[in-house]
């Protein structure tokens, strides 16, 4: 199976993501911030690097690039946001240098089903490891229930491989 010829350089899809300084918390509104400050993806960089990883999306879902992991030598690690219909990710995704797919995860984001609602906050900190805290409630509930929290810690390794600490 042949692969298909990308329409955008990935150096030009990678400058959409600038580096940043961590750590760096992404939580219910970080995105704004990422929106004002970074220019859009174009729709050829949808097609050619987020419809790989997400599907074809509805005509209500929106890419936001966000940053780039600073200092990485043996993999290039971006994180953007995806804001479906009720459905909010982060997500982070690495590469080698040959801009091959290493990892791909969810760190963060929101999801709600009319009843139910779940969220999940993560931190990116200088030594890679993201700290994802998690949880969930009815989604017409005033109060939460912080016993109801979760907490997973996933790291990027050396190589871009994303694994899951605890």
């Amino acid at each position: 199976m042949s692969k298909r010829v990308k329409k955008v350089s990935f150096s030009t899809y990678l400058k959409k993501f600038p580096p940043i300084e961590l750590p760096v918390t992404l939580g219910a509104d970080t995105h704004i911030e990422f929106s004002r400050t970074n220019s859009p993806l174009d729709p050829l960089e949808i097609e050619d690097y987020i419809i790989p990883l997400e599907g074809e999306p509805d005509e209500f879902t929106e890419f936001i690039p966000c940053f780039c992991i600073p200092d990485t030598d043996q993999f290039i690690g971006i994180v953007y946001f995806k804001a479906g219909l009720m459905d909010y990710q982060y997500r982070l995704v690495t590469y080698d240098k040959n801009a091959e797919i290493v990892g791909n995860e969810v760190i963060a984001g929101m999801f709600s089903n009319g009843t139910m609602l779940a969220q999940s906050f993560a931190t990116i900190d200088h030594t890679w490891t993201i700290h994802i805290i998690s949880g969930q409630g009815k989604a017409d509930s005033t109060t939460y229930d912080p016993t109801e929290s979760t907490s997973k810690e996933l790291e990027i390794f050396k190589d871009g491989v994303i694994g899951i600490l605890k």
